[in-house]
């Protein structure tokens, strides 16, 4: 049987999907759990959350947050799920070693999740994968196909076509990692840069909190810090050249995809989202009417959309069960 050919639909302020279940678990049944553990010898802070037989969903964040951004979407999965959504290196609680003592890069942050992952016994788990956390988790699956039974794609880019003019002070970077040039883009790291990522793009402004970019703030102003964020920057070009890279394994592999996009996010535009379908045909593609951090105030609309999917591609599949019918064990570099 073929699967449907992609869904794409537009959510506005008033638009609900039709017969879409919209009630979320409570959350006294899914409390979430606070955790550290030792990886690669770094403290790595996770939250988790949900029965440990059920299937896995790994949560992934974004510049220039950490799993707090997904603080609200943990307990609406985690009666029917185990979610994991751990702070990379450098965000949020996890370790900020020095640069000398851990190399700041996508490659390392998969590297640091693959481990931890493993550590935690999730041997099989759906990826949901917004900004940062996207190259992080294509580096995963192009590493252990076998391993991915779905992708959520939120506002995480895999195309050149999402990358707008927003991007051209990063290309002077990418270009030559001058001093100027990481100057040029040390605005972006104060707290008006965080707002901005926020809010840019957002209708109602009052949905978002504001205690959410004062708390990614707060970490990005320790000591130290701006500047391992201008060294994941430029390393964020190395992602870029692995697109290629990317679209073959959706190509080859065909995961199940749900792409969840803000419309108005200055950062990765929509054209980003709709590429997508050139490779995963059959992928849901669902629009909103915000920015960048579109579960700040669209939540309510995603979460169901969310839930359908998971209980759509995973339904009958315990923890760690694999999957029916096994790929032929392809696994392309990590980068």
């Amino acid at each position: 049987m073929k699967p449907a050919p992609a869904t794409c639909l537009q959510h506005t302020a008033e638009t609900r999907l039709p017969g879409a279940d919209m009630s979320t678990p409570p959350i006294a049944r899914s409390a979430t759990r606070h955790r550290t553990a030792r990886v690669a010898g770094l403290d790595i802070f996770y939250r988790e959350a949900g029965p440990d037989d059920t299937p896995v969903v790994v949560l992934l964040h974004g510049f220039p947050s950490s799993s707090h951004m997904y603080r609200n979407l943990i307990p609406a999965l985690a009666d029917r799920y185990r979610v994991i959504a751990p702070d990379l290196p450098g965000f949020g609680l996890s370790a900020m070693p020095s640069p000398e003592a851990f190399a700041y890069g996508f490659a390392s942050f998969a590297a640091v999740v693959d481990e931890l992952l493993a550590g935690l016994g999730a041997s099989r788990y759906t990826l949901y994968v917004m900004d940062y956390g996207a190259p992080v988790g294509f580096r995963l699956a192009l590493a252990h196909p076998e391993r991915v039974t779905a992708l959520i794609v939120q506002n995480g880019n895999a195309y050149e076509a999402g990358m707008g003019d927003f991007w051209t002070s990063t290309r002077a970077l990418w270009a030559d990692n001058s001093e100027a040039n990481r100057n040029a883009m040390r605005p972006f790291l104060t707290i008006d840069g965080t707002r901005f990522q926020y809010v840019t793009g957002v209708k109602e402004i009052d949905r978002i909190d504001p205690a959410a970019w004062v708390h990614d703030q707060f970490f990005l102003d320790r000591p130290g810090s701006k500047e391992i964020q201008l060294d994941i920057i430029f390393d964020y070009r190395t992602n870029v050249a692995l697109y290629p890279e990317f679209h073959r394994y959706f190509r080859e592999f065909q995961p199940p995809a749900l792409i969840l996009w803000g419309v108005d996010d200055p950062i990765f535009l929509p054209e980003g989202a709709q590429a997508f379908l050139h490779d995963l045909p059959h992928a849901e593609l669902h629009r909103f009417d915000t920015g960048h951090f579109a579960l700040e105030d669209k939540a309510d609309d995603m979460v169901p959309l969310i839930r359908r999917f998971l209980e759509k591609n995973l339904q009958g599949r315990a923890a760690g069960r694999p999957p029916a019918k096994e790929d032929d064990g392809t696994a392309y570099p990590a980068g």
